[in-house]
């Protein structure tokens, strides 16, 4: 049976305002179809816009499932070679048939989208999210719930990319195709990354950040987002408080990336071309 999306919406949408409804049989159902297809890729808690330019599309109503889910789960012992957990929820497998390598003690989440060519290296990958095609996610690295990630991404050595549930938040966090995202950064509250952007080792933009493009005569601010092809570092600027002027944490636009930039190196070669070391 094919899946309907405007019927599973209404159904999702009565329930979140009377959750004494995810006791009924088609409640049930709908949840746990929008997850299935979820892990498939069919359905995303956020629409990228079409190729002619556009915005992303929140999908409020997927996001509510996938909160909705939990409480219909029941905790349960998986033991997989040696590990033991104690979870609600399943986790992916047969990533041979979906051409994904995956490097113990990677953990992906049932209801959590990898395509192919993706590479997870020893991290985590939460319920809701999805990975594009080719993209790497280093070590430690961690996709939070309903994260975005296009393709040909490079998530390096424990990032963190924030997740919609706890806390609730209204739009994921959004990485778009060949961004490169150094090492510890921590990318929170719904921010979105341009595609082809460079974050430096350590940069952290929430929802409220100021990421201040200082490459002109005159410094341009954003709140959240990094523009296409952009170079970011982590910065400061000044904040009067009551007991004195404290410096507090910003993001800098310090250039675009080059074509000639390669995907493998465009972190170091980015950060050299402009003189910076992060």
């Amino acid at each position: 049976m094919s899946f309907d999306s405007a019927a599973a919406q209404a159904t999702i949408e009565a329930a979140w305002a009377d959750r004494a409804l995810l006791q009924t049989a088609d409640t049930k159902a709908a949840v746990e179809a929008i997850i299935e297809e979820l892990d498939k890729g069919r359905l995303r808690v956020a629409t990228p816009p079409a190729e002619d330019g556009g915005e992303w599309t929140i999908n409020e109503w997927v996001k509510k499932a996938v909160i909705l889910y939990f409480p219909l789960r029941q905790m349960s012992t998986q033991e997989v070679g040696p590990f033991e957990y104690h979870d609600k929820m399943q986790l992916k497998t047969d990533y041979a048939g979906q051409q994904v390598r995956v490097v113990p003690p990677a953990v992906a989440r049932y209801g959590a989208f990898l395509a192919p060519g993706v590479i997870l290296m020893p991290s985590y990958t939460n319920i809701g999210a999805y990975v594009g095609e080719g993209t790497m996610v280093d070590t430690w690295a961690t996709v939070g719930s309903c994260a975005q990630v296009g393709k040909g991404v490079h998530l390096s050595g424990g990032v963190g990319l924030g997740g919609v549930l706890e806390p609730v938040q209204a739009a994921p966090v959004i990485i778009e195709d060949g961004a490169f995202i150094g090492s510890r950064s921590i990318l929170v509250e719904g921010c979105r990354i341009g595609k082809e952007a460079v974050i430096g080792a350590g940069v952290t933009i929430t929802g409220s950040t100021k990421i201040i493009d200082v490459t002109g005569p005159e410094p341009k601010e954003y709140r959240g987002y990094v523009p296409p092809r952009s170079v970011v570092i982590p910065g400061s600027i000044p904040k009067q408080f009551p007991a004195g002027e404290y410096q507090v944490p910003c993001a800098l636009i310090i250039g675009q990336r080059k074509p000639s930039t390669d995907l493998k190196t465009s972190l170091n070669d980015a950060l050299r071309d402009f003189g910076v070391s992060v």
